[in-house]
């Protein structure tokens, strides 16, 4: 993950609108009201996320986001990181062929910012056989003692609409919530502010935001899930506003956008 994290989580506005339009449309009837068994993060707590390579966390961290390839931090709540609707960097291989989104003259659709490629979710079928390998990545998670799992690139229809849909990503999402409560795993909500309303009916239990303090969004994901919402910001302005208003509720780090490990010459990490 590196280089321009604000593009790809801004909508037109026209497209939000109409996304939260059919929002009480969107919830499959299959979706899980949530598990009891999962527990929660520590709310209002010290925060690092180290999606880009895991590193000692700083004194005062509870909470530590790590990519699943990676080990659990000992004694810490851990979030492990999966990219769930987009294929890695270079990793096209790694999917059947016609698991990946392609547009009409049949070439492979790529999240260009990212170099990543686009999965198919547009059928059950598909949304099936794409959950099963990304359920594997989650076991994995909680083989190795994680204790939720972060879906990314829920949004990925707000990026890609004309060939993607709010409601294809909720039905993919519940099928990967649902699998992660039978691990005993909690499930966040991935940015997506356009679907926070309807986060706990579609299966999902908490929330990690990207930017939600420098795009005014933070509200949206505590009208759903209160004060278990954790804040990532990637700008000094942006970590001033989410502290200003949140400050003593949610948990709230500043990263560099590439989520550099510490020690790296990009390194930066503050809090409140």
């Amino acid at each position: 993950m590196s280089l321009d994290r604000v593009m790809r989580r801004r909508m037109t506005v026209s497209a939000a609108v109409a996304v939260g339009a059919a929002a009480c449309l969107l919830v499959p009837s299959s979706a899980s009201a949530g598990p009891t068994a999962v527990s929660l993060p520590p709310s209002h707590a010290g925060f690092d996320y180290q999606i880009g390579g895991a590193y000692t966390p700083p004194p005062g961290v509870e909470v530590v986001s790590r990519d699943h390839s990676a080990t659990a931090a000992p004694g810490l709540y851990n979030i492990c990181y999966v990219n769930a609707f987009q294929a890695q960097p270079g990793a096209e291989g790694d999917w059947d062929d016609d698991l990946l989104l392609r547009d009409g003259d049949g070439d492979v659709v790529y999240d260009g910012d990212w170099g990543e490629a686009v999965l198919d979710i547009r059928t059950a079928d598909k949304r099936k056989r794409i959950a099963a390998k990304v359920n594997g990545w989650i076991d994995g998670c909680a083989d190795k003692g994680f204790q939720a799992v972060e879906p990314d690139n829920y949004d990925s229809f707000t990026r890609f609409p004309d060939y993607l849909t709010a409601q294809q990503a909720t039905a993919y999402i519940a099928l990967l919530a649902t699998h992660a409560h039978g691990e005993d795993l909690a499930v966040a909500q991935k940015n997506t502010a356009e679907l926070a309303g309807v986060g706990k009916e579609t299966g999902l239990d908490f929330a990690v935001v990207e930017e939600c303090g420098a795009y005014d969004e933070c509200g949206d994901f505590t009208a759903e899930y209160g004060d278990d919402v954790v804040v990532v910001e990637y700008s000094a302005g942006g970590l001033r506003k989410a502290c200003a208003a949140w400050g003593d509720q949610l948990s709230i780090v500043r990263r560099d956008v590439d989520v550099s490990p510490a020690g790296s010459s990009g390194y930066v990490r503050q809090t409140c």
